[in-house]
């Protein structure tokens, strides 16, 4: 079996109406992603029908929905969430997410949305 190159290179970046995020891996096996949201911002409310998604909440602090859950999420917790789980994040601090996934970032249904968007990343 031929062994795959290791490779070296900068991160993509992609602007959000909430921060950013940092691509660092997307492989047709799995996807890494640090999300910087401000402070008073939120993610939409959102599921995915394929992805299954692991967040460690590095700093900050977080108010998190899963469901009919909601809670206060702290830096060194980790919340899985396996497709059709329903979530949504919003920034009580400024925060930072680690999130490592399966590699469908496409896969996104968006219920609701401060920003207005509709599809898509």
């Amino acid at each position: 079996m031929e062994r795959e190159p290791a490779r070296r290179g900068e991160p993509r970046i992609v602007d959000k109406p909430w921060g950013r995020e940092v691509w660092y891996a997307h492989t047709d096996r799995y996807a890494g992603k640090i999300l910087e949201v401000e402070r008073g911002h939120t993610l939409s409310l959102q599921k995915h029908l394929v992805k299954h998604e692991t967040m460690l909440l590095q700093s900050g602090r977080m108010r998190f929905t899963l469901n009919d859950a909601v809670f206060e999420w702290l830096p060194g917790e980790v919340v899985s969430i396996p497709p059709g789980n329903v979530h949504r994040m919003e920034a009580l601090e400024d925060s930072v997410i680690i999130e490592v996934s399966t590699p469908e970032l496409d896969d996104l249904v968006r219920l609701e949305d401060r920003y207005g968007r509709v599809t898509g990343r």
